[in-house]
């Protein structure tokens, strides 16, 4: 062995425990680490569940012969803490499923590959873990999948559309869970899941002469007709023991989904598993967003150049809760959020810490147990982008400036909290608290106008609403207008021909708002 060997045969064994101090003159009889018995450990428990087939990362890490062949890449992304991804970290409190790598183990990985990645003796590599194939929480109860494959350009604006599923559900279900599996994971960034009992949907979807309908539809992830939501990078997690959501019978399952367009032309099919419980819930539970509606009411508005944008919200909590799930959502802008609860007695715990944001990674993270917060308790949220040239993520070189909005160009930023009151009578006097903060947020910003700001605004989604007019006739058809206009068509349609001119979408809000 040579003295390269060695020295790294002794950092190894000094890492790993193996040996103590007394023992280094033994250290050049031992072996570097191999394959079988130190790495692939280390790949399988923590890289395997995504890097596998029919799942969404690129490549599998699933024997010697493909791990070997990405060593040296496994080796730079685990060494800059880029791989496993995980983002939420807590001073207080425990996430389960914490993806993250010892300094013992980023070591041992990066001695492998400079040792040359031996394989050891492969009697000794353990088992793979086992999984379902195609699902993470094992085969559903029940496998919907969307009708007919959705057209996905390969160039454009970013794109909102619903899909109508039916379920033929004939009783009334509790859902534990459900997991989605986009067909062209390249373009979908997110998708919400909801219920359809009035047939409205269907409506809508057999207007249009491609699958789904424009929009997102009516409602959204934090309504009462929710089934939850997956957004890229995310995986589905089961309901705490107590928890479910309703799913009345004759239900159609409503896909509201975003496409952020790739370059290549895709096809979308996207195939549901959803997870039954024959358990009724003995708990309800609800979600508090900050800033609400994810910074829409907020102002968000980032100058260009600018490194530390930030957004702050406070609520009080109106009753007693016991938190269990975080999530958050910005877009490439977003730099770090944070949320912290100041109880009663003073006390402040740090419930999440997203330090470095990443677009692509965007998790529910379920704590270990159940945090009580009891009522009087203040959230703060704190929510950071980055705007200038430094940021890598940016879109925009040089940098521009960044409003709200709903393409991936624009940004959005919030954290939620998932919560259960501990006395179930106590969920409305919470929505009802939670509907109070939403106003004072948007009378706050009708309250601060700036000027020629709103009527700037509309005049954009004016602009934006045109680019459908596909015949190039200079107005805008029912079937061409958004979905949130369609209701107020008639109201806008001044000469009642069944089209909007320009003149007619510019005096909209005033006719609205009258």
């Amino acid at each position: 062995m040579g003295a390269v060997g060695v020295l790294l045969t002794m950092r190894y064994l000094i890492l790993t425990g193996m040996v103590g101090f007394a023992s280094l003159g033994l250290a050049e009889e031992r072996v570097a680490p191999n394959f079988s018995e130190h790495v692939a450990p280390i790949i399988f428990q923590n890289c395997t569940t995504c890097h596998r087939k029919g799942e969404g990362a690129p490549f599998e890490f699933t024997s010697y012969e493909n791990i070997r062949k990405r060593g040296k890449l496994i080796a730079r992304v685990t060494e800059s803490g880029f791989m496993p991804p995980w983002h939420a970290s807590s001073k207080d409190f425990k996430f389960t499923g914490e993806r993250g790598l010892t300094k013992a183990q980023v070591e041992t990985l990066a001695d492998w590959v400079e040792s040359g990645m031996p394989e050891g003796d492969s009697g000794k590599v353990p088992p793979l873990p086992k999984y379902t194939p195609g699902w993470k929480l094992g085969k559903p109860d029940l496998i919907v999948k969307m009708k007919e494959p959705f057209p996905v350009p390969a160039a454009g604006r970013d794109i909102y559309r619903s899909f109508v599923i039916p379920l033929d559900i004939r009783e009334t279900k509790w859902v534990k869970a459900v997991e989605f599996k986009p067909g062209a994971p390249e373009v979908v960034h997110h998708a919400l899941f909801r219920y359809d009992t009035t047939g409205r949907a269907r409506q809508l979807d057999a207007r249009s002469p491609t699958p789904g309908f424009r929009g997102m539809g009516e409602g959204n992830a934090l309504g009462p007709r929710s089934l939850g939501g997956w957004a890229v990078g995310g995986s589905a997690r089961f309901l705490p023991d107590g928890l479910a959501y309703r799913l009345p019978r004759g239900a159609d399952l409503i896909l509201d989904m975003h496409f952020h367009l790739s370059g290549k032309l895709e096809k979308e099919i996207s195939t549901v598993g959803i997870y039954f419980t024959d358990e009724p819930p003995t708990d309800v539970f609800a979600a508090i967003q900050m800033p609400p509606r994810f910074g829409a009411l907020s102002r968000v508005d980032i100058p260009p150049g600018v490194k530390d944008y930030t957004v702050e919200d406070s609520f009080v909590l109106p009753v007693d809760l016991e938190a269990f799930s975080m999530s958050a959502h910005a877009h490439y802008l977003g730099k770090s959020m944070r949320m912290t609860a100041t109880l009663p007695n003073g006390k402040t715990l740090e419930l999440i810490h997203i330090r470095d944001w990443d677009f692509t990674w965007q998790e529910e993270y379920n704590f270990s147990d159940f945090v009580s917060l009891p009522r009087g308790t203040r959230l703060d949220t704190r929510v950071v982008w980055d705007n200038s040239a430094n940021n890598p993520s940016n879109p925009h070189n040089p940098p521009r400036r960044v409003r709200w909005g709903l393409q991936s160009t624009d940004e959005m930023g919030s954290l939620t909290v998932t919560v259960k009151p501990k006395n179930r009578r106590d969920l409305a006097a919470l929505q009802a608290a939670l509907g109070q903060h939403a106003r004072e947020h948007y009378n706050a910003r009708r309250n601060r106008p700036e000027p020629g700001r709103a009527r700037g605004l509309w005049q954009g989604i004016v602009a934006n609403i045109f680019k459908s007019d596909k015949d190039g006739n200079g107005k805008i058809s029912r079937e061409e207008v958004p979905e949130w206009l369609s209701r107020s068509f008639g109201k806008i349609d001044l000469d009642g021909d069944g089209e909007l001119s320009r003149d007619e979408l510019d005096k909209a809000p005033s006719r609205l708002r009258r």
